[in-house]
């Protein structure tokens, strides 16, 4: 026996066409609505678990510290390039090399900067300088005394006003043959700190001085 259309409780009578085809697509709404919130879950739960396993498969650990500089050897190399006997001091192993290369426009300089517990202290050779060279690298202050240390006569310029000097607090120069030697400090830096680079040159400014006819 053939059904009859379905009385629907609310309407209290059939449902016509165009109400049937109303109630299924909503249903088929709703249907897809919770079709695309469980996707939108599953891909959550799959990008979660992708960062995870990314996050506890890095290596932990600090980063590895860089390799300092080793400037003898850098000033072996550099200084068979252009042939010259470039200084390396020696100083305490805490000092940290921030720089050691060859600079200069007017006079070509070899240059190293170490960076102690606080300030900084530069070391230059100048080639074949003038006179006044040392002078022009620290504001054209001018030297005030002379100081032997380790054998070594050095030029001493004490700064009254570091801030007006590039906040260079203590410098010295000698010759080492055809080659100015600048050694200061900035900073924090005091003159004995000064001194210590200074020091640390002695056996290579005698030599070169020794070297020159």
């Amino acid at each position: 026996m053939a059904k009859g259309p379905r009385v629907v409780a609310e309407l209290g009578r059939p449902e016509t066409p165009d109400e049937t085809a109303a109630r299924k697509a909503a249903s088929s709404q709703v249907y897809r609505s919770s079709q695309n919130v469980r996707n939108l879950l599953a891909a959550l739960i799959v990008t979660v678990a992708v960062v995870a396993v990314i996050v506890f498969a890095v290596p932990r650990g600090s980063v590895p510290e860089q390799p300092g500089i080793d400037v003898a050897a850098v000033a072996v190399d550099v200084g068979s390039g252009i042939g010259r006997e470039l200084v390396a001091p020696e100083v305490p192993e805490s000092w940290r090399v921030n720089k050691a290369e060859l600079a200069g426009d007017d006079v070509q300089t070899w240059e190293i900067v170490y960076a102690p517990a606080s300030g900084y202290v530069n070391v230059q050779q100048a080639f074949d300088a003038d006179a006044g060279w040392a002078s022009r690298q620290i504001s054209g202050a001018r030297t005030t005394s002379t100081e032997t240390i380790d054998g070594v006569s050095w030029e001493v310029f004490e700064i009254p006003d570091p801030a007006r000097a590039g906040n260079i607090s203590y410098a010295l120069t000698t010759q080492a043959g055809a080659d100015t030697i600048l050694v200061y400090g900035g900073g924090a830096i005091d003159a004995e700190t000064v001194r210590t680079a200074a020091r640390g040159l002695a056996t290579q400014i005698v030599e070169l001085q020794e070297e020159t006819p």
